[in-house]
């Protein structure tokens, strides 16, 4: 396990008014209504990667939110900064801590200042690292105009990116370094899509530089292109390829991996995830109450929106000892004996 995040505080960012201490483990599975937060923690971790991104200064990552209105708890007539801090598991002697302040109370500008550092110059630099290496991974789009259908340059294939915009390239680096790995996502993808048989990525006959995401079922030679497959098939073969790639970050967080998925396709996600946390940690954000069955109570965080502010607690596994071994989770949230399952007045 890599430098994995033991407890996360957050204090005025979007709806989490005050998270404090927080633990999170190798694996982190988020539910709870709409509005409550999910994605509001999701979200804040795209924050920490601007920062490393934008050398510690991500200006243009707040203006392509909208400023900092939408960014400070209630907006900065109310929060003028967020607090984070930060202990790594491999570095629990130290406390990193910095803040997002807004140069002026009516201003939508922000500006990120790191304080309280207590490393010195080439540890800090492993913690910039260690956030560009927080990725979050969202896979939704599959429309005709999506990054991952359209053929991308063979240079692109050092990390998969967030939207999988490279994965032709990132599949084919697998295929020539890490055959193995290559071999279970396409084994995994079979066993989600049993017509699919391998991934075609030949160079681009308007430039050689290039390689598109084409495939071959079984019983054919013919090459299908990406639009040729379903949405749900093709952002499994994104989840798997996250989930199964050789060297993950050190964080990888998801929002909402279940849609467009069969059934058969949810059970296969939890195994992926469950063992991507053996060696890296992992953050997913869901409303399947089929794919949280396939999880285990002390894996659950349950979010809720109460008093116009996100909540967050870990199941009371003492309260759920009489109802565990004749339900599953998805059963016992949907009864709403998890609550966070229906919206908070």
């Amino acid at each position: 396990m890599g430098q994995a995040i033991s407890k996360l505080t957050i204090k005025g960012y979007k709806s989490i008014r005050n998270l404090e201490n927080f633990e999170l483990r190798n694996l982190n599975i988020l539910i709870g209504p709409n509005g409550s937060g999910k994605s509001n923690f999701v979200s804040f971790f795209e924050l920490l990667h601007a920062i490393s991104d934008e050398k510690g200064l991500p200006n243009c990552y707040v203006e392509r939110k909208g400023g900092a209105d939408k960014l400070l708890y209630l907006g900065s007539k109310i929060t003028q900064s967020i607090k984070v801090e930060l202990i790594i598991n491999s570095l629990p002697e130290y406390k990193n801590e910095f803040y997002v302040t807004v140069h002026d109370k009516f201003s939508s500008s922000a500006q990120i200042f790191t304080v309280g550092w207590k490393h010195t110059k080439p540890e800090i630099q492993d913690i910039e690292k260690q956030f560009s290496s927080f990725i979050v991974y969202h896979f939704h789009d599959t429309s005709d105009f999506a990054a991952v259908k359209r053929a991308g340059t063979k240079r692109d294939y050092e990390y998969l990116r967030h939207d999988a915009s490279n994965l032709a390239a990132f599949l084919l680096f697998l295929q020539k370094k890490h055959k193995k790995e290559y071999q279970n996502i396409r084994e995994t993808v079979e066993l989600a899509a049993p017509f699919f048989d391998d991934f075609l990525l030949r160079d681009s006959l308007d430039n050689p530089d290039e390689t598109l995401l084409e495939w071959r079922q079984k019983g054919s030679d013919y090459p299908f292109h990406p639009s040729q497959i379903s949405d749900g098939t093709l952002r499994f073969i994104c989840l798997a390829t996250a989930l199964l790639q050789p060297d993950p970050p050190s964080t990888i967080i998801i929002d909402e991996p279940e849609l467009g998925l069969h059934p058969l396709a949810l059970a296969l996600l939890a195994e992926l995830i469950k063992k991507a946390s053996l060696k890296t940690q992992v953050i997913m954000a869901t409303q399947s109450a089929g794919l949280i069955s396939h999880f285990d109570p002390q894996d659950i965080i349950v979010v809720e929106l109460k008093n116009e502010e996100s909540v967050f607690r870990r199941l009371p596994l003492e309260k759920l000892k009489q109802w565990i071994d004749d339900y599953s989770l998805g059963e016992l949230w949907e009864m709403n004996l998890l609550e966070g399952r229906t919206e908070n007045e």
